[in-house]
């Protein structure tokens, strides 16, 4: 079940991830991917250190066990380096509708793997059921095209590894049984992360020599650098071990919501009846999922203003 502490880090951490399919897209076509993530963990870096400076001791952070450098490096390699650049590279093929549907396969790969891994992380028909209706809200969401779905040539292969490798990253961290706290885990799994993928951006031949970098690009690496880059995975490996991993990537299928509401918000794109039809069946996925009751008057809830939609003592 989630408390209201888990209820907050899965708010903040979908929120936060929700603007990077935007600005990721605004960052790609100023500056090559893996060097783009690279920054990106270069950034999140230091404002970790600095955080770390102020308010964690070095008991805090120092490895102890097998456990804290397996967790160390499921968060580093798999969860934030390896995910992040077959991410990136893989939406340089394909829409931002197209990558939110395929990405959202995470959710429904977690619990396989969790069901292979974790002794006590079986789903149930009920969570079944759930994370079908997630994957169904996403598709109606982001509505993307058969066409762009299916010849997106090598996007949906890379972005389908980078769900793949989220989702076992995340259980592995769950199985290491690690003594550092997630926090600790983050400080030094972001700065691992920008090492790895500043030697993928060599590795690949990059060049970034003579790159012109406008502010609209700056802007994308400070978010995807500062909120979605530190912040956001703060939360995200702390809801990890507050919750499951099943559960933790449930986030991902609010993630189209959220970059859905954001673009109508603040750029005035159309949000279809379709997308606002898909809010609902991904909050009804979700409450399968997490065990909840599944009310009507919640689900009208969720999806209008409570102001729109009478008294309830009425």
């Amino acid at each position: 079940m989630f408390t209201r502490r888990s209820a907050a880090l899965f708010a903040v951490s979908a929120l936060l991830f929700g603007g990077t399919f935007v600005a990721a897209k605004t960052g790609l076509a100023h500056l090559p991917p893996l060097f783009f993530v690279a920054v990106r963990f270069d950034i999140g870096a230091v404002v970790l250190a600095a955080f770390a400076a102020t308010r964690l001791s070095w008991a805090d952070l120092r490895p102890r066990t097998a456990g804290d450098v397996a967790g160390i490096l499921a968060t580093g390699v798999l969860v934030i380096g390896l995910t992040n650049a077959l991410l990136f590279v893989g939406q340089q093929y394909v829409t931002s509708g197209v990558a939110a549907v395929v990405f959202s396969l995470n959710p429904i790969l977690t619990p396989v793997f969790a069901g292979m891994l974790l002794a006590d992380a079986r789903l149930t028909p009920r969570g079944v059921v759930g994370m079908g209706l997630g994957l169904l809200g996403v598709v109606l969401v982001a509505n993307p095209s058969p066409s762009a779905l299916l010849g997106g040539g090598m996007g949906v292969p890379l972005l389908f590894a980078a769900a793949v490798t989220s989702a076992f990253g995340a259980v592995a961290i769950r199985r290491a049984e690690a003594t550092l706290s997630s926090t600790a885990r983050t400080v030094w799994g972001v700065p691992l992360a920008a090492v790895l993928s500043h030697a993928l951006s060599v590795g690949a031949g990059e060049s970034v020599a003579s790159l012109a970098v406008p502010p609209v690009a700056v802007a994308a690496l400070l978010y995807v650098g500062v909120c979605s880059g530190a912040v956001a995975y703060l939360a995200y490996f702390a809801l990890i071990d507050e919750t499951d991993a099943t559960r933790a990537n449930l986030l991902f299928y609010f993630v189209p919501v959220v970059s859905a509401v954001g673009g109508w918000a603040l750029l005035g794109e159309t949000l279809s009846a379709l997308s606002v039809a898909g809010f609902g069946v991904i909050f009804v996925g979700f409450l399968l999922v997490s065990g909840r009751a599944v009310r009507p008057s919640r689900i009208v809830r969720s999806v209008a203003p409570e102001r729109f939609v009478g008294d309830r003592s009425a």
